[in-house]
């Protein structure tokens, strides 16, 4: 992996395990934040007492990133965030789920079925509206996801914008922003938002939540002027500034 500044470069050659999963992490840090620190990790004696309270081990790969970057709030605490280790619990539906998630007013949750627990780096699930369904398929990349989504909404919100875009747009960012290799996976908001898939440009991340008319587009500069530059490649009406109209809609979610 090369220029983290374009994640969809970085993404190029996949992420087939969880090694190469914390080496994007490392690299998206240190090109959209600050590069990770030794005490941005959760200290192992904090796991271990979260893992005898729960009466469980954590997956090898949880365990891993919680030690890479728990504590780094700007990439895990901006929006849905990484729960602290004190936080995680068992959720009593299909079979157990250990939740290591949460949507940040609770409408959601993350976790690893019990079930899945003796593999290493095991399946995501997601409880959206319609219940509980497969996320992704390995931990270390929903982890690498979550950091996505969290930097996205980072900042303050002073570097991210959003847009609902019309039927006139939809082929816009296909046509103009790389695809980012993650595979398609849910919203929780439900099946309408359905497939969330990733774009980039060098400096330039964009959200894509669903395909149809009036999905809605989120979107992160490293700079003011790479997002400005987002905005005026996608001419919508954006909800923070930049819109050719002054009547947009009120944001899905709120930058925090």
């Amino acid at each position: 992996m090369t220029d983290v500044s374009d994640v969809a470069q970085a993404f190029e050659d996949g992420v087939p395990d969880r090694g190469r999963a914390w080496a994007f992490i490392r690299g998206f840090a240190a090109a959209w934040d600050e590069p990770l620190a030794e005490d941005d990790g959760t200290p192992a004696a904090e796991l271990a007492r979260a893992e005898a309270t729960l009466g469980c081990s954590l997956p090898a790969a949880l365990r891993e990133v919680y030690m890479l970057l728990g504590l780094r709030s700007s990439l895990v605490a901006n929006q849905d965030p990484l729960l602290p280790p004190a936080e995680i619990f068992v959720h009593d539906q299909c079979g157990g789920v250990l939740v290591f998630r949460s949507e940040n007013q609770g409408c959601a949750f993350w976790g690893v079925r019990l079930g899945d627990l003796d593999q290493d780096d095991p399946p995501v699930f997601v409880q959206a509206r319609h219940g509980w369904v497969p996320f992704l398929d390995r931990v270390s990349l929903a982890c690498a996801e979550l950091v996505l989504s969290e930097a996205l909404f980072g900042g303050g919100g002073r570097l991210y914008n959003a847009c609902e875009l019309p039927a006139d747009l939809l082929e816009a960012v296909p046509e103009r922003f790389q695809r980012v290799a993650l595979p398609d996976y849910p919203m929780w908001t439900g099946p309408e938002d359905f497939p969330v898939r990733w774009f980039s440009a060098p400096g330039q991340l964009l959200r894509l939540d669903g395909l149809d008319a009036h999905s809605w587009l989120h979107v992160r500069g490293r700079t003011r002027a790479d997002l400005e530059a987002i905005c005026e490649t996608v001419p919508g009406r954006w909800s923070l500034g930049y819109t050719e109209s002054l009547d947009a809609g009120p944001l899905p979610f709120e930058p925090s």
